[in-house]
């Protein structure tokens, strides 16, 4: 699958709208009971970018970017403001935020993931496009130096460890991250003057599988 490494424009997400989608198939038995099962590991995000446009110049750098992804033929990152972080958006990342992994003396590359809590139950996810400069990790709580203890794909969100983490030590990490998308058209219709009017033009955004 052809990936471009770069970010759609943050300030134009920063408007859009957008989340989580998960697939439910529902039986509704005779006795009206139902039964549920959903084929999908992990949610699927969707997007809008059309509704971020504030301007004419936005419009012509939604366009730049489009036609330079040839459409829905290159996927790329996405900011999600509404999550995009290990920790609260009220916080600063730190390298115990999430817990990706317990060492066993052997294994020294972790995938990054985000746990989701609620109600006793959990989802974890995993993060494929970390954002360069933002990792922080840790083992049994000591914080680690990247270059030095470490080094991250950021292509993949793997973490590999110069020195396998001890038996038995927690490994945590901190850090902010893009979604992996695509546009979701290869077509984009704009007139001026319904801009003008305040009529945003619809330009669907896509997760993608990493």
């Amino acid at each position: 699958m052809a990936f471009h490494e770069v970010r759609f424009p943050a300030n134009l997400s920063f408007g859009s709208v957008g989340g989580p989608e998960r697939r439910t198939e529902i039986v509704t038995l005779s006795s009206g009971f139902e039964q549920r099962n959903s084929p999908w590991a992990h949610s699927r995000r969707h997007y809008d970018a059309g509704v971020g446009l504030r301007s004419l110049d936005d419009v012509e750098r939604l366009i730049a970017f489009f036609e330079a992804r040839g459409g829905q033929l290159h996927g790329f990152r996405w900011k999600d403001w509404a999550d995009y972080k290990s920790c609260p958006a009220s916080k600063a990342v730190a390298h115990e935020d999430q817990l990706i992994g317990i060492g066993d003396g052997v294994t020294a590359a972790f995938q990054l993931v985000k746990t989701y809590v609620s109600g006793g139950q959990s989802y974890v996810r995993p993060i494929a496009k970390p954002v360069e400069g933002t990792v922080k990790l840790g083992i049994a709580g000591d914080h680690q130096a990247e270059a030095v203890n470490f080094g991250v794909d950021h292509g993949t969100g793997i973490v590999i460890f110069n020195e396998p983490p001890a038996k038995g030590a927690r490994v945590t990490a901190g850090f902010e991250f893009d979604v992996p998308v695509r546009f979701d058209t290869d077509r984009i219709s704009v007139s001026v003057q319904s801009f003008q009017a305040g009529d945003l033009p619809q330009v669907p955004v896509l997760e993608v599988r990493i």
